[in-house]
């Protein structure tokens, strides 16, 4: 990923703008019209993403994780998040629906039969991943969303967002929490945090230095950060570059002792260790098991 935010780059708010007779946003990219939202940023509307095939990585609040065999995701209001695909990501095709929770009127999800939905939106605030049958046959509807007009549209993200709710194949990513403040100055800092954490994961980052780019002293930043992610700081870093290791692991053929500096460790056995922790396999394991799944 090439297109990368520069140290003193502001992550900003994402104004999202339903096209003029629109209540929500449908967007469908694939191989001539490219996502290139790749920097973290945050809105207040929900997001629902379906990646058609191909493998990446899941950036969504303070959790990063690897995905093969497509994903698909509901992202809660003003919860960071970074785009699922890119130029290696290998997909067909990636939807993304994004509305806000009143746009069909500020009761319309109290009502009874929308019970579930609403169940849906509030655990969506640490992030839904999907799985299994429901990928599959959610990412089907998803898929012909485009051939349908606004009217079916509409009906169809309802029934969608009515059979999420029903699904027992979902796991919440930011399970442990993830509290942002209200204050959009908070969402701002955090993001700021987080983008340079995936411009420079590479390199070491000192908690002062990090500390400084939000205008912090170590001591605050840490207790900030702890607060908002439920993570430290150097957890944070570690499961990114870790994260990373698992994305080479899977679609380069480096050496292991390639993947582990290229991910940002200077230290192999630390690397070994770190990842065993972090997969419950150690690299070669790991490249191993993917092989046979992938064959």
């Amino acid at each position: 990923m090439k297109n990368t935010p520069t140290l003193n780059q502001k992550p900003a708010f994402e104004a999202i703008e339903p096209s003029f007779g629109h209540s929500y946003t449908y967007q469908k990219f694939d191989a001539y019209k490219k996502n290139k939202n790749t920097v973290w940023h945050y809105h207040p509307e929900i997001e629902l993403v379906y990646v058609k095939g191909g493998s990446g990585k899941r950036q969504i609040g303070s959790h990063v994780s690897y995905y093969s065999k497509g994903d698909l995701i509901l992202i809660g209001s003003n919860l960071p998040h970074c785009g699922f695909t890119d130029i290696l990501t290998g997909n067909d095709s990636e939807t993304v629906i994004q509305m806000k929770t009143d746009f069909l009127g500020n009761d319309f999800f109290d009502i009874p039969e929308m019970k579930k939905i609403q169940s849906l939106f509030e655990m969506a605030k640490g992030g839904i991943s999907f799985s299994g049958k429901t990928k599959h046959k959610i990412g089907e509807k998803m898929d012909i969303l485009e051939y349908q007009s606004d009217f079916q549209r509409l009906l169809s993200i309802l029934n969608i967002l009515n059979e999420l709710g029903t699904s027992k194949e979902f796991k919440i990513l930011n399970a442990e929490g993830f509290s942002m403040e209200t204050d959009v100055k908070d969402n701002d800092r955090i993001n700021q945090v987080f983008n340079h954490v995936k411009s420079h994961f590479k390199e070491e980052i000192s908690l002062k230095e990090i500390a400084d780019l939000v205008s912090m002293t170590v001591p605050s930043f840490c207790r900030y950060f702890k607060k908002i992610t439920n993570k430290t700081f150097t957890q944070f870093v570690n499961e990114y570059r870790l994260v990373h290791a698992s994305k080479l692991l899977a679609e380069q053929p480096l050496s292991i002792t390639e993947v582990c500096f290229e991910s940002g460790f200077n230290n192999f056995s630390h690397f070994n260790k770190q990842f065993k922790g972090f997969t419950g396999q150690n690299p070669s394991e790991y490249r191993n098991q993917l092989k046979t799944v992938l064959q």
